[in-house]
């Protein structure tokens, strides 16, 4: 009777289950002779070996030990399962020689095991061979047969072949007749003895939790002993070789059935029995492929989750300790496969990844910001650990998890060097985007700084927030708390920078104003001294200043200033109102400046009457008393200008100002220094008494006028004269063309000016005409070119020579000099020739004594 194992459908995928038995006649109720000749027919052909079917097998260890390094090879190649995972299956036969093994598997997968020539009854299968069942994901081993005469006492590789089926296989079919049944060593009981006993090292302490399937495959059954009778001594045997096993320590209790499960079948005699054979192998045969069937044997609790595409490392390890007798640890084994071939998938999946995350590395290194760097990175991350998943899940789960948080750990540890990277490209571009909108923002006229500043500031701040957020990857710890203080503080500082340009500008927007505001009313007040004149400066400073300051703070309030930074602002702009008044109060107080102001306000008081009307002095006035009056008053205003008076008429109070380093309001009082005021004194005087000495000239002037009556007595006297001169055409024309132009000289009052230039060409002509006549009285004798030479250091007729020259140039210099003096003085000299005498006798002194010399 056959043990039911429920099978693990979940343990199957949809792969597994397409490589499902092909529907033959086997599947026919047996009872049916029509249908069991069908099905004879049908499985014959099925299982009959095909060289078009047949899939390549391999030695895998032959008969001198040696594991072959081609199985990699052929699962990836020849067998296509490298990507299988845990989607196969591996079984194993094992039992003495010549009963069948390489038959029984040909005819239930397909293969094309060497089967033994039955005229020769000698081995056949020499090592262990292995091949893949057609239409199935199973790979099968047939190993050399036990108790063979060939290898005779040497019982070593039996007992290293059984060790490698057990730790590879997930089903073991042990293969006897059913006349060895209750033998010891027909029933290969000593080498199950062996692998009862290594099972307890490998599995020991996998208690229950992972088994091994014994499917006890009974040959030339004839039917006179019941299955379940065969099962039951087979048990009795087992269960007796397994109570006098050497337990290890602490399993001492433990049963045969916590590490194995066992099947039993038969099967006819392949010669007696040719169909009812062929019909039962078939059944046999889809325990191996449907998983559906009760006695599906691939259940997963068997599986030694080995992937495929680690098999040959795993098979190989476990063979190269089998040889070199050493304890079969298979757990250590799996550890060592799962590192080997994680280790190995990491690297394959390590390669993409940083060809697919190079591309980053030259934009961030630039300064770019790379678009959607956070996605791509994502993506590149998890194709590597997706591929990495794919192929290294299979492996033992510890090492596995292991492995893959490493590389996590790996790739996130190389993707931070482009998050640090963006980071600070993102802090930099915030700090650009946040300065130029600034800038534009305050470009627009009306602009509050304190609210555009704080927009601006979040704008940045979020912009580097989004970006940092949507570059920062799961199961990292990546942090942008640090760059984005620092951020924030950057941003912080520029405000500040750009707060003080703007509080600079606005600052010099109102000097501006106050300097338009000042300068006026300051000058007006200056050209109009008085005693008031401090008084209206200082109210008009005060207003000025007011209204400024009123300014100040409405613009203040925009930048969010704190009380004290606002007082302090006030106090500034007071400080510079005041220096800006005191410049203006300097730049007219200058020399020039200031004496024309002083000159103005003389001429006012001397040369004009009470009502503002020009003086014109008679003979019989007062000059004396108005001129020294007039100078007088102007000399006192001089001390007046000297010192800046504070008090405010209007609010009468004194304006005083905080004094500092840079700063000193009482130095700042002081305009004109004593010595100015005296130089002032004195050239004020000079200018006064020229204008004394003009009014007493006009005085003259009047007085030498031609009397009333010398007019009369020409015109009756010259009354004949006159009435030929107008009745005589040609006298008349004489008369018109020289009375005309002295008529419109005298009417534009240029007939000083023209008397004047006429005595100067009269004084010009007479020199030069003496010149004239010295040449021709004592004409210059021919001088030798030597002598000429000499210079002034020469003697005789040279110097002579050269004295003529040097005074010819006086005398030309002389007249051009007086010609231009005498044009200089204009019209309004008096009559002209009296000062024109006076510097012509100080040219004359002058050259009569160069001439001496």
């Amino acid at each position: 009777m056959d043990i039911d194992i429920v099978p693990d459908i979940d343990h199957h995928t949809e792969d597994q289950d397409e490589y499902t038995a092909p529907t033959h006649a086997m599947d026919t109720p047996p009872h049916s002779d029509k249908a069991l000749g069908a099905g004879i027919r049908a499985a014959a052909e099925a299982t009959a070996p095909s060289s078009k079917e047949l899939l390549p097998r391999l030695h895998l260890i032959d008969d001198e030990k040696r594991f072959s390094d081609e199985l990699s090879t052929y699962i990836s190649d020849k067998w296509h399962l490298k990507n299988a995972g845990f989607n196969y299956n591996l079984a194993a036969i094992f039992g003495s020689q010549s009963t069948g093994k390489s038959t029984l598997l040909n005819r239930l997968f397909g293969t094309n095991f060497d089967v033994m020539n039955e005229t020769a009854r000698m081995q056949t299968t020499k090592g262990i061979w292995i091949s893949q069942g057609i239409d199935m994901k199973v790979l099968i081993m047939d190993v050399e047969g036990t108790d063979g005469r060939e290898r005779g006492e040497d019982q070593d590789f039996e007992r290293k072949s059984a060790l490698f089926s057990v730790a590879t296989s997930e089903v073991l079919i042990v293969n006897m007749w059913e006349h060895q049944v209750g033998l010891y060593n027909g029933a290969n009981m000593g080498l199950l003895k062996t692998v009862f006993e290594v099972n307890l090292q490998l599995f020991g302490g996998n208690r229950g939790k992972e088994k091994t399937l014994l499917l006890f495959v009974i040959r030339d059954h004839v039917g006179s002993t019941p299955l379940a009778n065969l099962s039951s001594t087979l048990m009795a045997d087992l269960e007796r070789i397994w109570i006098g096993l050497s337990k290890p320590e602490g399993l001492e209790d433990c049963k045969i059935s916590d590490y194995f499960d066992f099947m039993f079948t038969t099967l006819p005699h392949k010669l007696l029995q040719p169909e009812q054979f062929e019909i039962e192998t078939q059944k046999l045969r889809n325990r191996f492929i449907d998983s559906k069937d009760p006695n599906y044997v691939f259940q997963p609790q068997y599986s030694k989750r080995v992937p495929a595409d680690g098999l040959h490392v795993y098979a190989g390890a476990i063979w190269e300790k089998i040889m070199t007798n050493k304890d079969l640890d298979l757990p250590t084994q799996q550890e060592l496969l799962a590192q080997f071939r994680c280790e190995e998938i990491a690297n394959a999946a390590f390669v993409v990844f940083k060809d697919q995350i190079k591309e980053f590395r030259h934009p961030i290194e630039a300064g770019q910001l790379v678009e959607d760097l956070g996605p791509k990175m994502k993506q590149a991350r998890d194709v590597a650990i997706k591929s990495f998943d794919k192929d290294a899940s299979r492996y033992l789960p510890a090492v596995y998890q292991r492995k893959r948080t490493e590389m996590l750990t790996k790739a996130n540890s190389m993707l931070e060097s482009y998050f640090v990277g963006q980071l600070k490209n993102l802090h930099k571009k915030a700090v650009s985007n946040f300065a130029i909108q600034l800038q534009q923002a305050l470009k627009v006229e009306g602009t509050e700084f304190g609210k555009v500043a704080a927009k601006t500031k979040k704008e940045a701040v979020d912009f580097f927030l989004k970006g940092a957020k949507a570059i920062k990857l799961s199961e990292t710890d990546w942090e942008y708390e640090e760059e984005l203080y620092q951020l924030e503080h950057d941003l912080e500082e520029l405000t500040i920078v750009q707060r003080e340009k703007e509080l600079t500008k606005m600052l010099t927007g109102l000097e501006k104003l106050i300097k338009k505001e000042l300068d006026e009313p300051v000058k007006l007040a200056l050209d109009q001294p008085g005693p008031d004149m401090w008084g209206r400066i200082m109210t008009i400073y005060r207003r000025t200043s007011e209204d400024a300051e009123l300014l100040l703070k409405k613009k203040a309030r925009t930048f969010e200033l704190t009380e004290e930074e606002e007082k302090q602002l006030l106090l500034n702009l007071k400080r510079q109102s005041w220096v800006l008044l005191t410049m203006k109060v300097q730049e007219e107080s200058v020399d020039g400046l200031i004496l024309y102001k002083l000159l103005n306000r003389f001429e006012e008081k001397f040369q004009r009457d009470s009502h503002g009307l020009p003086r014109v002095w008679n003979p019989t006035d007062d000059i004396d008393t108005p001129f020294r009056n007039a100078r007088e008053e102007t000399v006192e205003l001089i001390p007046l200008y000297a010192k800046i008076s504070t008090l405010d008429p209007v609010t009468d109070t004194h304006l005083t100002l905080e004094s500092s380093d840079d700063f000193d309001f009482g130095q700042s009082l002081q305009v004109l220094s004593e010595t100015r005021q005296q130089e002032l004194t004195t050239q004020f005087k000079r200018k006064a008494d020229a204008s004394y000495v003009e009014a007493k000239r006009s005085i003259v002037a009047t007085q030498a006028k031609i009397p009333y009556w010398v007019g009369v007595a020409l015109i009756v006297l010259g009354w004949n004269e006159f009435v030929t001169l107008i009745t005589s055409p040609l006298y008349l024309s004489l008369t018109m063309m020289l009375g005309l132009p002295l008529g419109a000289l005298w009417y534009l009052g240029m007939l000083d000016l023209v008397q004047s230039m006429a005595w100067k060409a009269y004084g010009h002509a007479v020199v030069m005409g003496r010149e004239k006549l010295r040449d021709v009285v004592h004409p210059p004798e021919p001088v030798p070119v030597p002598a000429i030479q000499q210079g002034y250091t020469g003697s005789g007729r040279s110097g002579e020579f050269e004295d003529q020259q040097q005074q010819q140039q006086d005398r030309m210099s002389l007249h051009h000099r007086q010609s231009a003096r005498s044009l200089s003085q204009g019209a309004g000299g008096v009559p002209g020739r009296p000062s024109m005498d006076e510097d012509r006798g100080i040219e004359l002194d002058a050259f009569e004594n160069k001439k001496t010399l």
